[in-house]
């Protein structure tokens, strides 16, 4: 009726593709986090210890740290499943797009929140695989719609972009609030 399984199939664990890079990262992470705790929380003379703003930190932390080292250790000792560096190669490429951001967000304040939503979106499109003009046509019409709203109606306070100062006096100032 009901059948007992061996211990060995019980515990046995299967090492997954990067498994143990994320391991190893995780570890450096939780010693980080762990070498910080003076750093950045009060312990005081008074009170019980169990009471101290830094006690539960202190548990979570070196839980977690321990918690991480047997992850390694038996992500270590599992049987090894080829593949790895190819999921790593997705990691690295998915940072690709923090970058995009973190270039769109550097240069709006110099050109202008409105061109460069108008220059990324087709960009990324064009970077996510898309050829044809509809497709351009309507990644800037949603870019422009994105502008339209947060800057013009939500009035969202972003930088107007140095470019803006060449423009004539009342389109500058235009430009600055609304776009």
């Amino acid at each position: 009726m009901f059948k007992l399984k061996p211990m060995k199939t019980l515990f046995k664990r299967d090492r997954r593709t990067g498994d143990f890079v994320f391991a190893v990262i995780f570890l450096i992470f939780s010693i980080l986090l762990l070498s910080q705790l003076d750093e950045q929380v009060h312990w005081s003379n008074q009170g019980k210890f169990i009471a101290q703003p830094g006690f539960w930190p202190a548990v979570s932390l070196t839980g977690m740290t321990i918690f991480a080292f047997f992850h390694l250790i038996g992500s270590a000792l599992s049987q090894r499943i080829y593949g790895r560096l190819k999921e790593i190669g997705l990691w690295v490429r998915s940072l690709e797009y923090a970058a995009w951001f973190l270039l769109y967000v550097w240069l709006v304040p110099q050109v202008g929140y409105l061109p460069m939503t108008l220059i990324f979106m087709p960009l990324l499109v064009f970077r996510l695989g898309y050829r044809e003009l509809k497709m351009f046509l309507l990644a800037s019409f949603i870019g422009f719609l994105i502008v339209l709203v947060f800057k013009t109606f939500l009035k969202v306070k972003i930088p107007g972009g140095e470019l803006y100062e060449y423009l004539p006096g009342s389109i500058r100032s235009f430009m600055i609030l609304n776009f």
